[in-house]
């Protein structure tokens, strides 16, 4: 099942996709949480008397993103000393004042904003992550989509470099003599363990599983969704080399549950309500472009003839 999201809406979804890391760890420089339970967040490290919670140690992390393999004690420690690190140099930022000077306060602000815009995206998309929603998006989605045939098949496969009528003649012989096998009533898994070379196909006997006709070469996909249940293909040529085919069954795909596709659906239900909250604001917001006139922005009248 394909959930994608309104025409217009990747755009949006880029803006909100900012990254930021740099907002939150401003803020913690700036000094830890004001009210904190101690019993319930302790203090792990004081700092020039700066003291760093166990709360503090987890936002870190969190912003840091992929950390390098290490033990649970040594990223502990890595974490701690980075927080003390980043507290020392800040002190040392605010002995020399670099948090008065207009680049830092521009620098702050945007930080601020960002930490902003993420809270409030983050806190939208929660809020209309609802049972309702999501199984809405689902019933919609399966109301769409049309029924299409898969084959479950087999194969056997007998590799031919392509441009080369020597190998392609010899690998067909080859094939020919397997089905001959096949036709006498050898056991087709058994024979495509034996001989096939395709590599995935020797341990579970050439079985393809079921597939669409999409997802096949088209060579192969005519002769095998032309084949009834049960029957065998005479030699069939691809780009691979030469194949024998065995149709296993045939169906139409089945509709995943909702429970198969449900984490696709919460991405769809959350980043649609981020975006419309953006498309909201940027209706109601006024936005002036300072940097060229306003007829500039216009899209130019076509050359008359």
């Amino acid at each position: 099942m394909q959930i994608t999201l309104l025409a217009g809406s990747p755009a949006l979804l880029r803006r909100i996709g900012v990254v930021l890391a740099a907002g939150a760890m401003l803020a913690f420089a700036a000094g830890p949480l004001a009210a904190q339970d101690k019993a319930k967040d302790p203090v792990v490290v004081k700092v020039n008397g700066t003291e760093i919670h166990e709360s503090d140690l987890t936002l870190i992390e969190e912003e840091a993103g992929q950390l390098p393999p290490m033990a649970p004690a040594a990223k502990r420690d890595y974490l701690i000393s980075f927080a003390a690190d980043m507290i020392m140099v800040a002190q040392a930022a605010e002995k020399e004042k670099i948090g008065d000077t207009d680049q830092f306060k521009r620098r702050l602000a945007l930080a601020r904003n960002k930490l902003l815009m993420e809270t409030l995206l983050q806190f939208t998309g929660k809020q209309a992550l609802t049972d309702d929603a999501m199984h809405k998006v689902y019933d919609d989605a399966v109301k769409q989509m049309t029924p299409e045939p898969e084959v479950h098949a087999r194969h056997i496969l007998i590799r031919a470099a392509a441009g080369d009528e020597k190998a392609s003649k010899a690998a067909e012989d080859k094939i020919k003599a397997v089905i001959a096998r096949l036709k006498k009533g050898e056991d087709f898994a058994k024979v495509a363990a034996e001989v096939t070379e395709d590599p995935s196909g020797k341990a579970n006997g050439g079985d393809l599983g079921f597939f669409t006709k999409e997802q096949m070469v088209p060579e192969f996909a005519e002769v095998a969704f032309k084949l009834e249940k049960g029957q065998i293909s005479d030699p069939v040529k691809t780009q691979f080399g030469w194949h024998v085919i065995k149709v296993e069954d045939k169906r139409t795909k089945p509709v995943p549950k909702f429970e198969e596709v449900k984490p696709q659906i919460e991405t769809f239900v959350t980043r649609k309500a981020q975006a419309d909250l953006v498309a909201k604001l940027r209706t109601e917001g006024k936005i002036e472009r300072m940097d060229k006139p306003a007829d500039a922005a216009k899209p130019a009248e076509p050359e008359k003839k």
